[in-house]
């Protein structure tokens, strides 16, 4: 949910139209029920506080990166040389020197595999953990579809008042229509994401959403509130709509972040040195990842920071989708943009987290919707590729320096231990405390696990 002060005075559903649509509530329009099956406690011991999840939009290419074939044919090898690692006998790719200084740090799956060739119905099982069920571009977000990994966080395990548990920035993304997975679905509005999508990295980054207008006061606010409330008392044949309600509890959110300074001082990035900024890079990501750690220091439990809007593009823009755009070749790219970008920015959120002591209570994982093929493909540079990928895990829980999984001789298939996106999903909920097993209902009531997978405990310490 974007807070925005106009939604204030503009985007509340009115009562008016309110009684117009109670009656809805007498054929059968609800809520769905909170959770089935399963205790809200699960009893499992939170290894995680917080999850930074780094989506690579566009898919990166494991071969180029971290599953590197030097002894394959060059159509499969690629331009770039492997060099060595912090983690003995390890390498990844030589245009990431300073990844290759704290890659013990994490844990690699080299195993991933799905079916999902689009970007839109990839990147909706990547940021949900449910597989559609069908492979088709034109998906949409629907309410049939599974929330994002922090609605459900959201709805089971809450950040404490005056914190949004589940924030979303820079961008909203889409490759043509607008990428489901990045909304609270069936849950509700009222488990949406916090959403940013100014610029961290502008000179006038701000958030005027948590900034009142000269004309509006905070009394007055409070006043419409018990305005409210008094006409919901009074109006005995009143049904909230799921959406109306969803809204309503996104009017109380917004008002208790509007009173929060520690909400404010989060977002203030001119409150960093300017050595740190310059550490991170002055790039939109850089800057973005900045944000997310200081969210996390401020109580913030799951943060989706989305590399690029769009899945590919020119030199300078877009994401990992590498091929065939403005016929520019894919290493270029790569080269002069994309890895640049990630060999500054990820070593140095994970050493500034652990310089903070925040590493051990923090998450982070970085991954794409799917790989890229082996073959390169002289037209267009390497296609997509989900039969096998890889992820990178680092922080709260996670076994540091292991490798789980392989791919076979040329990256294409999972030679051992293939796990799915549902695996992973379950991995991040497991290591936040909270039983991967866990139902909650859908629009149609019918009981859901928040993941048909299994935690990947082979990189779990």
């Amino acid at each position: 949910m974007t807070f925005a002060c106009a939604d204030f005075e503009r985007g509340m559903v009115s009562r008016r139209s309110l009684l117009k649509v109670g009656a809805l509530g007498l054929t059968g329009m609800s809520l769905p029920r909170a959770v089935l099956g399963a205790e809200k406690k699960s009893g499992l011991k939170a290894r995680a506080q917080s999850v930074i999840f780094l989506h690579q939009w566009g898919g990166p290419s494991h071969v180029d990166t971290f599953d590197m074939k030097p002894q394959a044919p060059e159509a499969i090898r690629g331009e770039f040389k492997p060099i060595a690692s912090k983690i003995p006998g390890i390498r990844c790719c030589d245009r990431l020197p300073r990844v290759a200084k704290v890659l013990d740090r994490f844990a690699q799956v080299r195993s991933l595999q799905h079916d999902m060739k689009n970007h839109n119905s990839a990147g909706y099982y990547s940021l949900s953990g449910y597989a559609p069920s069908v492979d088709d571009q034109r998906l949409r977000d629907s309410r049939e579809l599974f929330p994002a990994y922090g609605s459900v966080v959201d709805y089971l395990a809450p950040a404490k008042a005056a914190m949004p548990t589940f924030v979303a920035f820079p961008h909203v993304i889409r490759d043509g229509s607008i990428t489901p997975g990045q909304q609270a679905s069936f849950l509700g509005k009222s488990y949406d994401p916090l959403l940013i999508t100014q610029d961290p990295n502008s000179a006038d980054f701000q958030l005027p959403e948590l900034n009142l207008p000269a004309n509006l006061s905070l009394d007055r606010l409070e006043n419409r509130r018990r305005l409210l409330h008094l006409i919901d008392e009074q109006s005995s044949l009143l049904e909230y709509s799921a959406r109306a309600r969803g809204v309503d509890a996104t009017y109380q959110k917004a008002l208790t972040m509007l009173t929060s300074p520690k909400m404010k001082k989060a977002f203030d990035l001119a409150e960093e040195p300017a050595q740190v900024r310059e550490r991170y890079g002055r790039t939109t990501y850089g800057q973005s990842c900045l944000l997310a750690r200081r969210l996390v220091e401020a109580g913030a439990r799951f943060i989706n920071v989305y590399f690029a809007a769009q899945i590919g593009g020119r030199k300078n823009s877009g994401g990992w989708d590498t091929h065939g755009f403005d016929n520019n070749p894919m290493y270029p790219i790569l080269k002069e943009y994309l890895l640049p970008i990630t060999d500054q920015t990820l070593p140095t959120l994970i050493e500034d987290l652990e310089s903070r002591g925040l590493l051990d209570s923090t998450l982070v994982v970085w991954v794409g919707e799917f790989g890229r093929s082996p073959k390169i493909n002289k037209m267009a540079g390497r296609d997509h590729w989900p039969q096998c990928y890889t992820a990178l895990l680092a922080g709260a829980g996670i076994k540091a320096g292991a490798i789980y999984g392989a791919s076979d001789k040329i990256g294409a298939y999972p030679a051992a231990d293939a796990v799915r996106p549902d695996d992973l999903a379950a991995t991040m909920y497991y290591l936040l405390g909270i039983n991967p097993h866990t139902e909650v209902a859908d629009a149609l009531n019918r009981p859901l696990p928040i993941s048909r997978g299994n935690p990947i405990m082979g990189i779990v310490s």
